[in-house]
């Protein structure tokens, strides 16, 4: 990974690089701008995020814990079975379990076996359904969220939901279509090549930093914040088109 911004290392100062150079960059590593730009992910409109159903955020949430730690294809194999295991994720009736019948479902066969991963769902289906009484539904909450603070959006996650932290809220919100970037490793890595976070990854300090170094970003390009983060990813790490 240390090679993959050779051409550009001994510029690095503490402004932050053009986009435009990014760009270019991870174009030429993954075949052409065409082909960079087939690659691209782009995210949901408001009006599309506000009208995902409450249960998908939940489904997508516990999704997301569960692939924590473990091969991302087994929970995808398993997951029929954890639709039909927890009531396809719907809030109300998931609210109305009690205790006992947690534990009971964490021991069944037809899901992944993790009693503390199980207990998030409860606890995420109350984050959501709080949400959904003050704003309607989850979804129009992350629908009106500024645009400018997805690392607000994190950190309510982190705070109000459980197990949603680090990296994993950001996943969940990108797969669902929010206009997120992520801190994957090769995202932080080049964030920290540049000198644009030089702290702890969670630490309020560099996801200030990263918001600031993305918004503008986004400002000069005209590009989603989803977008940003792929093209920074394409354009280092180990991820060369040959």
């Amino acid at each position: 990974m240390l090679q993959s911004l050779h051409a550009f290392k001994s510029e690095t100062i503490m402004t932050i690089e053009k986009f435009e150079s990014i760009y270019q960059r991870a174009a030429q590593r993954k075949g052409g701008e065409a082909q960079l730009e087939l690659m691209l992910h782009k995210p949901l409109s408001p009006e599309e995020l506000a009208a995902i159903p409450d249960d998908r955020w939940l489904a997508v949430f516990t999704e997301k814990v569960f692939q924590c730690g473990i091969s991302w294809n087994v929970v995808r194999k398993k997951w029929p079975e954890f639709e039909e295991v927890f009531f396809q994720f719907r809030i109300q009736p998931l609210l109305l379990q009690p205790d006992e019948t947690w534990e009971e479902k964490a021991k069944d066969p037809r899901i992944i076996r993790h009693l503390t991963k199980v207990m998030t769902i409860p606890s995420n289906a109350m984050m959501i359904n709080m949400a959904s009484l003050r704003y309607g539904s989850f979804g129009k909450m992350v629908a009106n969220w500024p645009e400018d603070d997805i690392t607000g959006l994190w950190a309510y996650l982190k705070k109000h939901g459980k197990r949603l932290g680090g990296n994993t809220g950001a996943y969940a919100l990108r797969q669902m279509g929010v206009d997120t970037f992520i801190l994957s490793s090769d995202v932080e890595w080049y964030l920290r090549h540049c000198d644009i976070i030089d702290s702890g990854r969670d630490t309020k300090r560099a996801l200030q930093a990263a918001t600031q170094a993305f918004n503008q970003w986004k400002t000069e390009s005209g590009r989603s914040l989803s977008e940003i983060s792929q093209i920074i990813a394409y354009s280092c790490g180990d991820n060369r088109v040959v």
